[in-house]
């Protein structure tokens, strides 16, 4: 029998506790368990029972109380989450509560997980007839009154229903129903029928199916990778096995989770944290006992437990948000390579613009490449693409005269525009026009972003804001003037250069709603001529049957960054953008505004396609030893005084095991030095041998905690960064 209990807590130290058992009950590896920790309580995960501590027994503890009679997190989970917080020099702790959804760290009892379907109450049929509720809450009680209905149901046609679900249950109106004994019908939807490409990838896979394999599913914009997927996850159904589907943003989950739903006829669960965390741990525990058959999820969905796993899937791999900014700064994408190399299962990584490292990955054989480079169908070309130099013409509002007639021809045409525009906002700058004055943010020194609707300056870092002074506050003119364009100032444009066409903005500003996103796709899906005027919330997989042009407004922004991995960004994004256009039966468009069109990358863009192009910036990397060709850990650190910073970051180069095959590059500024009134700065170490640089930084991040001004700055280890900001 054990006499401590070894614990990860949700802290910023990177150790495990020593605790002494509970009074009752078995200990197991993977419970959750109630502990005394300082003055308080906390919900922690046993990692091990052990028979000694480095502590005095006389001094530990013991733990309060067993939250659950049997593990919540399987061996697997354990091992694949030590390894995370080993890799990425996270806190254990926080490594393994990010694998739990909030709802189960907290001391309570799991919750039900059984089927769940809702009824209407003799008190609610009246509420109805009565005529005593209004917008949602009605609708749900509409839906209901034509019986008992599955939550799936209700989510696919009432996307808000589960808030006014508990309203009118708290009021006695509905309430859950007894499960009924037939199996719920699978939609009649067949498959369509694939192409040569398509069967090839999803044989090629199949094949795999019961070992690792990590595959890079290479396809151009409307290839069809959806497809392949589902096929894939299909062939895991008829094995009896679990699959996992991650996407990038929460805006790409509703499309996908109708085409599974429809295609797939069974239990098909969704975690993001857009969903309320009830409905999150209900989620996570149904996929713990192998209830669902599908996963569907964002970055934090890569911990989701899958007993009886058969596949796992990232969509569009290359995107930036995969990598988790703040707290455990783990990577989905290379989180998912884990897992299924320890569940032994096929991994397929899809992308049309796949990141420079996956690349380098199939490059050096350790992924096995398959290619889909036609769109099904003879009617669905690739879209036409070109660019527009700007130079020396007149601007309209930013647009030039060749993007408005190509928006005027389109919309005429009954058909619908993009605008792209990565800047939301009226304007990036307020300036005075007398004196030169402009609006920045004192706690960034940055310019703060003119948003006209709520009348107010809003700082972009810092999200500081502040009323549109009427005056000049530097010499008391009353000329100020908008400078640039944002999403905002282009809507407004382009609805008075063509009265009478829908006009549709899509930004952050827009979908703050819950479901605003959707709605807004669902109304540009309808016939009828529209522009849209985006952000790159547009630029990631949406299906917009009838929109043909595409036209990209900013793209001189990425060219001269000082980012090295601009390029590689610039050119995912505009294949992104492009591939928004003639996605159906109409052929599509695509305009590059810039001026600089005999740019390199934007020419081995358009003449050899993406491949070529990020050839080319892998070529670029090797010669200077960048990101995938060498491997880097940024240290980075603020605080209120400049002084403080630069003390720590000095202290923690001298605390730096020497290593002459790790170099070391700072302290020096952030691109960004001032941020919400904190000064910033960082150090950053990188080396060609990925375990080299492990082991230099392990022993640099146990002394960092223990150095004088550790606890005087707030500071972050961030390994694989995928920005220096």
């Amino acid at each position: 029998m054990s006499t401590v209990v070894r614990v990860a807590l949700p802290v910023p130290l990177p150790t495990l506790f020593d605790y002494l058992p509970p009074a009752e009950g078995r200990v197991v590896a993977g419970q959750r368990v109630l502990v005394p920790f300082g003055r308080g309580r906390q919900v922690g995960i046993v990692i091990e029972p052990a028979a000694t501590s480095t502590l005095e027994l006389a001094r530990l503890r013991p733990v309060i109380r067993l939250l659950d009679d049997e593990p919540l997190l399987d061996a697997e989970l354990l091992r694949t989450l030590g390894w995370a917080a080993d890799y990425w020099l996270g806190a254990p702790g926080e490594a393994f509560a990010n694998a739990l959804p909030l709802a189960l760290r907290e001391p309570r009892p799991l919750p039900d997980v059984a089927e769940e379907h809702w009824q209407l109450t003799p008190t609610g049929q009246d509420a109805l007839s009565g005529g005593r509720r209004r917008g949602g809450s009605r609708a749900l009680l509409e839906r209901l009154s034509a019986g008992p209905a599955h939550a799936d149901a209700l989510a696919a046609n009432l996307p808000d229903w589960r808030g006014a679900a508990r309203r009118l249950a708290a009021a006695g109106l509905i309430e859950r129903a007894t499960p009924p004994s037939t199996p719920r019908r699978p939609p009649a939807m067949p498959p369509p029928a694939l192409s040569s490409e398509q069967r090839d990838a999803v044989a090629a896979v199949g094949e795999t199916f019961g070992r690792f394999q990590p595959f890079l599913l290479d396809g151009i914009t409307g290839s069809g990778k959806t497809e392949v997927y589902l096929a894939l996850i299909e062939q895991a159904l008829a094995a009896g096995r679990q699959s996992l589907l991650l996407v990038p943003e929460i805006g790409l989950a509703p499309q996908t989770l109708r085409r599974l739903r429809e295609r797939l006829g069974v239990p098909v669960e969704v975690l993001h944290s857009n969903l309320a965390e009830g409905d999150r741990a209900r989620a996570w525990l149904r996929a713990r006992s192998g209830e669902a058959k599908v996963v569907l999820g964002t970055r934090s969905a890569v911990f989701t437990p899958l007993p009886r796993a058969g596949l796992i899937l990232v969509d569009e791999e290359h995107d930036a948000s995969y990598k988790q900014q703040e707290g455990f700064r783990y990577h989905a994408r290379d989180l998912a390579l884990v897992r299924a190399r320890e569940l032994g299962v096929p991994v397929v990584l899809g992308s049309a613009t796949p990141s420079l490292e996956t690349l380098a990955n199939a490059a050096n054989g350790r992924f096995r490449t398959l290619r889909l480079r036609a769109r099904p169908g003879a009617s669905r070309p690739a879209p036409q693409v070109q660019i527009v130099d700007v130079r020396s013409q007149y601007l309209d509002h930013g647009l030039s005269p060749a993007l408005l007639t190509a928006v005027r021809e389109t919309v005429e045409r009954g058909e619908q525009a993009l605008v792209f525009r990565n800047r939301r906002g009226y304007a990036p700058v307020l300036l005075c026009h007398a004196c030169g004055w402009h609006a920045d943010c004192a706690r960034c020194e940055r310019p703060m972003t003119l948003h006209a609707g709520q009348r107010e300056l809003r700082c972009h870092h810092c999200d500081r804001r502040a009323p549109v002074p009427s005056h000049c506050p530097a010499c008391g003119a009353g000329a100020l003037w908008p400078q640039g364009q944002g999403t905002e100032r282009l809507e407004e444009a382009l609805g008075a250069l063509f009265p009478g066409v829908p006009v549709k903005r899509i930004d952050r500003e827009t979908t703050r709603r819950r479901d605003a996103f959707e709605r807004l796709l669902d109304e540009l899906r309808q016939d009828g001529p529209a522009i849209v005027v985006g952000t790159q919330m547009l630029a990631k997989g949406h299906d917009l049957p009838r929109l043909t042009l595409a036209a990209i407004v900013s793209v001189d922004e990425g060219l001269h960054s000082v980012d090295f991995r601009a390029g590689e960004r610039l050119a995912q994004l505009l294949v992104q953008v492009a591939g928004r256009s003639g996605r159906a039966d109409r052929p599509g468009r695509v305009l590059l505004q810039t001026h600089h069109p005999d740019h390199p990358l934007l020419r081995t863009l358009l003449a050899s396609g993406y491949g070529a192009a990020a050839a080319a910036l892998l070529a670029e990397r090797q010669a200077v030893q960048l990101p995938p060709c060498s491997h880097q850990i940024l240290l980075r650190a603020d605080a209120h005084r400049r002084d403080e910073v630069e003390a720590f970051l000095a202290a923690a180069a001298a605390a730096l095991p020497a290593d002459p095959d790790v170099q070391v590059a700072g302290p020096m500024p952030a691109p960004m030095p001032l941020r919400a009134g904190r000064h910033r700065a960082q150090l950053l170490i990188e080396s060609t041998g990925r375990a080299r640089l492990h082991a230099v930084a392990r022993p640099w991040r146990a002394r960092l905690d223990a150095l004088p001004h550790a606890r005087r700055v707030r500071w972050t280890l961030d390994v694989d960064p995928i920005d220096l900001y």
